[in-house]
């Protein structure tokens, strides 16, 4: 951002603990954004941030919590559309309860146009309930901030501790692990109509228990109505092919585009399309006469996009080609980022931005040959990384295709939960860790992430 909004931040936090008319934060606990008392979603039962709210909602009178009721200890990091910051809510038994601020300069977005984004990420947060995505415990606003409080994650993301990893890349059952989860949390935000476009280690971050947790989803893709149905299909027989947004996205995301167009010079990739043409399938039927492997998945298959967005050695082929995508760019981003993990660098990086999206087009996958990786880890990601999305792994049958290869062979998916994490991190406390949020030069940050 390029006002920083430290002495705002000062003045709320710091100051008189008198209540402003103007700052108000709504709670989350119906996950409709009313500030109204509701039931609390089953995955944030028993959290205590959730508790100290609702307490300092009660304080207040009239179901508000004022920004002055936190203290911002100092900021973790800025994005494009805002700031994060480490921030302690002040009430009574609610001491070290700590929450990941995010704040953004309205008039800022406005300039920029880039409100729908901040809209869209609210949107979203208020209707997740997974155990590996964010909890929104509240959203503060005044005339000039919108803050979203959501879960603080003190084990930093996994580009940071991957980093920290000998050789810098992880080993064989830490990706298993947490690609796992990783898929599960797409296979529920699918579900929802919402395609996360923004998959990376850098959005992917660790919490107290060593599970994880996606954040970050203002360029999510969401649908405001109904995308699909559940499908009855098989291994042989694809989803429906997917035909023009049956929802609305932002501005950007639903206008219809005449033909599509590569942002890569010609010079550098064909005109003509690089994907094959869709071939029709059918029904392999049993010996009965019912079809074989039937599963039910639910995929936003009508919702698609032809915006430019995600970060470029992530971008799917469809994206850069300019082809029009859906849900099936996250498997490729799925795919990049077990591959960045396994080895410590993306496969199509170039010496500049051009040159990696031309990579992603026009370059096949080829793997190092160090470190060793085994050949169910090289194939589940040659799956991920074909570049046609409609013969893509996943594109068929959803995270259903995924799940069942032989990479996550001895995953219990329905307990991951239970899975002990490849690294837990240490004990986090506020104490220590408060110093003004203008001074973000100070060593000794307790976590290093966003």
């Amino acid at each position: 951002m390029p006002d920083d909004p430290a002495d705002d931040l000062q003045s709320m936090s710091f100051g008189s603990s008198d209540r402003s008319a103007y700052e108000t934060v709504s709670s989350t606990s119906t996950g409709s954004g009313s500030s109204s008392s509701g039931p609390i979603k089953p995955h944030s039962a028993g959290d205590p941030c959730f508790d100290a709210v609702r307490r300092l909602r009660s304080d207040g009178g009239g179901g508000t919590l004022a920004l002055s009721d936190m203290r911002f200890v100092q900021r973790l990091g800025s994005g494009d559309i805002g700031s994060v910051y480490l921030a302690e809510l002040k009430c009574s038994g609610g001491e070290g309860c700590v929450v990941a601020a995010k704040v953004m300069d309205k008039k800022e977005l406005e300039g920029r146009h880039k409100e729908g984004r901040a809209r869209t990420e609210r949107e979203i947060l208020e209707n997740l309930d997974h155990p590996f995505l964010p909890r929104l415990y509240g959203i503060a606003e005044n005339e000039r901030w919108s803050c979203l409080l959501t879960e603080f994650c003190p084990g930093g993301d996994l580009h940071v501790l991957r980093q920290r990893q000998p050789g810098k890349r992880f080993d064989e059952s830490a990706v298993r692990f947490y690609a796992s989860e990783v898929v599960v949390a797409l296979e529920y935000i699918h579900m929802l109509g919402i395609v996360y476009r923004d998959l990376k280690p850098e959005n992917v971050l660790v919490r107290s228990d060593g599970h994880i947790m996606l954040t970050d989803f203002d360029l999510s893709l969401k649908c405001d109505g109904p995308t699909t149905t559940a499908h009855l299909i098989s291994d042989h027989n694809p989803l429906p092919a997917p035909t023009s947004s049956a929802g609305s996205a932002s501005a950007s995301d639903h206008h219809h585009h005449p033909a599509a167009s590569c942002i890569l010079p010609s010079c550098i990739v064909p005109a003509v399309s690089c994907f094959h043409p869709k071939r029709r399938h059918r029904w392999k039927l049993g010996r009965r006469g019912n079809a074989s492997g039937l599963e039910f998945v639910a995929e936003p298959v009508d919702l698609r996009s032809m915006s430019f967005v995600g970060t470029h050695e992530y971008l799917a082929p469809e994206i850069v080609s300019g082809e029009g995508h859906g849900s099936t760019v996250d498997w490729w981003t799925l795919g990049v980022f077990i591959f960045e993990l396994l080895y410590g660098v993306t496969p199509f990086k170039g010496s500049d931005n051009e040159l990696t999206l031309a990579n992603i087009v026009a370059r096949a996958l080829e793997f190092p040959k160090e470190p060793s990786v085994s050949a169910s880890a090289k194939d589940l990601i040659a799956g991920l990384l074909v570049k046609d999305p409609a013969r893509r792994m996943g594109s068929t049958m959803g995270a259903t295709a995924i799940k069942r290869h032989t990479f996550f062979n001895g995953v219990n998916w329905a307990l991951l939960r239970c899975a002990v994490p490849p690294y837990i991190p240490a004990p986090f406390s506020i104490s220590g860790s408060s110093r003004d949020v203008s001074d973000d030069s100070s060593p000794g940050t307790p976590v290093e992430y966003y």
